[in-house]
């Protein structure tokens, strides 16, 4: 178990990690902080630079068995934050308001659990993973050389997930977080004096036009295999001046579905159309794709596997609030594991991941780390 004072040290070690937030990819000084901070733990083997600055902790009994990833995540969000705490980011306009500081703490409680009394057979990986708020760092840590060295039969992770009363967690088999994917639009025709605009070809009939369509594709409803969203989120037409007609005209759409089948029939459709609308207008039109994030499906065997790890440790746990439209980097660790993510409830009246006045609450780190704990023993003995 935890004691007293590996509490109070984890608690410190999150909120220096909170007062010092790093966004997407530029995780230098959080993987920095990791890294020493597992050097005590005796892990077998310390990889870094997975995927840009991913770092995982290799604890291997040299005993034949499967590996067993526990990932967490390192960035942070471009999100000013707005407290009174302490330990309040002190990095203007960035802050650790999705909680990802305190599943980082919560795999350094697993390690030190595992230094104490290793399991029997097999690997664990902790794996601290980088850029998942912007849906490229799994993918670009599964596709490292050096993942390949590490690559687990089992994966876990456990998210906060605000609504939930405190200490328990939400999970079920198959769909937990949708697939989205972000579509930047760009159409392109002639800027005029606003006199004359027939001098030029304006893109503001064809953007009334796309709204609709665009819209049309995905209206949301109920969250089955059949839901499809498209939500648009930014458009900007022209300049903001009076004498110019336009002659640019830019939107982003975020696609969202629930399977990835369905996103790649989705945006070819979108594709499609925008273009259709486009030609007829005589525009140009250019596209480009951002925040990929696949779907998160629960394995069966794996989430068998974790209820009953909560079971056994007296940790409540059923469906409430799945599946979620949200989207979440994890589903890509399961495209080669068992993998099962777990939703941990911080309190039903708990600020909202990605508000300002969020913060990770420190007593759900022993709770964390004793269902992955169980989880490794189970499988590993």
């Amino acid at each position: 178990m935890l004691s007293n004072s590996d509490l109070v040290e984890l608690t410190a070690f999150r909120r220096e990690l909170h007062r010092h937030p790093e966004l997407s990819g530029e995780e230098v000084d959080t993987a920095r902080r990791i890294g020493a901070a597992l050097e005590p733990l005796g892990a077998d083997k310390v990889l870094t630079g997975l995927g840009g600055h991913g770092v995982a902790a290799v604890f291997d009994t040299g005993v034949e068995g499967p590996t067993v990833l526990f990932r967490a995540e390192l960035d942070a969000l471009p999100i000013e934050e707005i407290s009174e705490a302490p330990w309040r980011s002190t990095v203007p306009g960035k802050g650790h308001l999705c909680g990802h500081d305190g599943h980082m703490t919560m795999l350094l409680a697993l390690g030190r659990l595992l230094e104490r009394k290793p399991v029997a057979r097999g690997r664990v990986v902790l794996m601290f993973q980088p850029a998942e708020e912007d849906g490229s760092g799994a993918r670009a840590v599964v596709a490292d050389p050096g993942f390949e060295a590490i690559r687990p039969d089992w994966a876990f992770a456990i998210h906060n997930e605000p609504g939930r009363p405190f200490g328990t967690v939400s999970t079920r088999v198959g769909l937990i977080n949708c697939a989205s994917r972000g579509l930047e639009i760009r159409l392109t025709g002639k800027t005029a004096h606003a006199a004359n605009p027939e001098d030029g070809t304006s893109p503001a009939h064809a953007v009334a036009r796309l709204i609709p369509a665009l819209e049309g594709l995905g209206q949301g409803g109920k969250l089955d295999d059949d839901f499809q969203l498209v939500t648009l989120t930014h458009l900007r037409v022209g300049e903001p001046a009076f004498g110019v007609a336009p002659g640019e005209a830019v939107l982003f759409a975020t696609l969202r579905t629930a399977h990835d089948e369905a996103m790649a029939a989705m945006e070819q459709d979108a594709r499609a159309r925008v273009t259709e609308i486009a030609e007829a207008e005589g525009l140009e039109v250019s596209f480009a794709l951002h925040d990929i994030f696949a779907a998160s499906i629960n394995d069966a065997e794996a989430t068998a596997v974790a209820v009953a790890a909560m079971d056994a440790i007296g940790v409540a746990n059923g469906d409430q609030g799945l599946p979620m439209r949200a989207s979440e980097d994890f589903g890509v660790f399961g495209w080669g594991a068992k993998a099962s993510m777990l939703c941990l409830g911080p309190g039903e009246d708990h600020a909202a991941l990605h508000n300002p006045d969020y913060d990770f609450p420190d007593d759900l780190i022993p709770i964390g780390a004793a269902i992955f704990e169980r989880i490794a023993r189970d499988l590993l003995g």
